[in-house]
Parts: C-alpha cells; sequence; structure tokens
C-alpha cells in the first residue's frame, strides 16, 4: 500500500468495513512494541472527531500523524484497496450530482469522479449510476470476475436505473443490493425500480431479502407513524426496508428512534408476525 513505509490505520471505532490487518489499531494508545513511520488517524462519523484528536495526541510519540476521513470534511483522493476499508470492499467513484440536504458527499467531493477500477466485491461509490455508461460496465465486468457474492452496500440510485442496467445487475450473483427512500420524491422512482427488477428477473420481497432500501428516519419533524408509512411503502415497492436513523454532529438521537430502527434494520424481525402484516 505504501512500499517501504510502515503506517499504522487507527480508526475511533469498528465497523463491518474496518480492515483487520496487524497494523490496524482500534480507539487505544500505542503499545510498547508498536513502531511506524506514519500514523493514519481515520475518522468516518462526526461525533468521532474529539476522539480522533485524543488519538492523535496519544499516537503523535510514535510517528508524523496524519487525520482524515469523511468526517474531516477533506476531498478523498483515489480508492487504496485494504487501506482504510477491509479486503473487498471497493470504490470505484466518488462525489454525487445530486445535492440532497441530509447528505455531505457533494460538498467534500463534489460531483462524480471515476476513479481507476481495482478489484472487489462490496461497492460503496457514493452514487455509481451517476457515472459514464463505460465506467458502469467496466464495474459490472470487474464484478462478474469475483469469487465472492457481490453487494453494493453504498447504494444505487433509483431514478437512474434503467431497463439495460437491470439486466447487467441480474447477471451478476448479488447478495444484496441498496436503494433509498429518503425524501418523498424517491417513492415513484422506487417503485418504478422496483418493477425494472422485477422484469429483469428479481425476486421482490418477501421471497428474497437481495433488494433493500435505505430508508431515512428520525430527522426534524418526523414521527414514528410517517416513517413506519415510509417503511411499509418500500415493502410495497419490492423492497425490504433498512431504516437509517439520523444523526447530528454530536451522535446523539431520541431512545424512541432507536428501538424504531432496530426493528426496521433488521429482515428477521421485519417480516415477522409482530411487524410484517
Amino acid at each position: 500500500m505504501f512500499p517501504n513505509r510502515k503506517v499504522f490505520r487507527v480508526f475511533p471505532r469498528k465497523t463491518k468495513a474496518t480492515p483487520d490487518d496487524q497494523n490496524v489499531r482500534i480507539n487505544c494508545a500505542p503499545g510498547l512494541f508498536d513502531e511506524a513511520d506514519e500514523i493514519h488517524i481515520s475518522v468516518t462519523f462526526s461525533w468521532d472527531l474529539p476522539c480522533a484528536e485524543k488519538l492523535a495526541w496519544e499516537w503523535s510519540v510514535v510517528a508524523p500523524i496524519k487525520i482524515g476521513g469523511p468526517a474531516t470534511g477533506e476531498k478523498s483522493g483515489d480508492f487504496i484497496p485494504g487501506m482504510y476499508l477491509k479486503k473487498g470492499y471497493v470504490i470505484t467513484s466518488r462525489g454525487c450530482p445530486n445535492h440532497c440536504w441530509f447528505c455531505s458527499v457533494p460538498k467534500r467531493e463534489g460531483n462524480i469522479r471515476e476513479l481507476p477500477i481495482t478489484e472487489g466485491w462490496n461497492v460503496l461509490d457514493d452514487n455509481l449510476l451517476a457515472c459514464s455508461d463505460k465506467h458502469i460496465k467496466a464495474v459490472f465486468a470487474m464484478l462478474a470476475k469475483q469469487k465472492e457474492p457481490v453487494e453494493f452496500t453504498g447504494g444505487l440510485e433509483a431514478a437512474r436505473l434503467t431497463p439495460r442496467i437491470a439486466e447487467e445487475l441480474k447477471k451478476l450473483r448479488i447478495k444484496q443490493m441498496f436503494f433509498a427512500y429518503d425524501t418523498p420524491d424517491d417513492l415513484p422512482p422506487l417503485i418504478e425500480a422496483g418493477r425494472l427488477l422485477q422484469d429483469a428477473g428479481f425476486a421482490l420481497q418477501p421471497c428474497s431479502h437481495a433488494l433493500r432500501c435505505f430508508v431515512l428516519c428520525g430527522f426534524k419533524g418526523d414521527t414514528i407513524a410517517k416513517g413506519e408509512t415510509r417503511m411499509k411503502e418500500t415493502m410495497q415497492a419490492g423492497f425490504t426496508p433498512m431504516a437509517m436513523l439520523w444523526k447530528d454532529k454530536t451522535g446523539k438521537s431520541e431512545p424512541e428512534w432507536r428501538k424504531f430502527q432496530r426493528m426496521w434494520a433488521r429482515p428477521a424481525i421485519i417480516y415477522s408476525k409482530e411487524v410484517y402484516r
């Protein structure tokens, strides 16, 4: 990754995407035998910035410090496989042409820019379908060669799905792919995306959990009743919801909303008699 340099990557918290090689540390001070040429503090969530500053101070005795990641607001560079994300996670483009009120990507990354395509099976692009047809085809060709089932956990924009793209997706061995229902305007494209995917041969929920949808909830003015309506609309469109709880810069949220998010993020609970009716 960095030839002839030993780089420790230090993370305030561990997630499913956090790399797990021997030069990764999670929210801890340096050990007695930790030696490196550089220390990179990687911060995903804004509420972890105070922890990152503390870690930077603790690790400054080992080597020069760099703090980066989405939470800093700095524009990202090219994607380096395995560096800040676990092996298998891949980013082939950055940025987004949309300007959603709740999303920091356009401010941080700007419009779409296509990156060199590296190997992986879990695509985390901000908006892959906003890329050129040539780039999308190349990404799909790379994914077709992977031994692991394909995932699109970065999300796909329903409004940009076409019959051809739906057919190309069906050719891949997909474990799960996520769309999004964040604002009322997202519902009609989501319904159409469900129709296109079904026409391409995908089974809609509840037969398959491969078609997922991030559903924003808990923002200012939202209510539990409104949130539940959006979840059920998502299911009617053919997708299994994944509730995404809106948080401010402190990372705080109400207990009622945390309970709601947990209930609407797990397919086993969603399709239980208590919820799915």
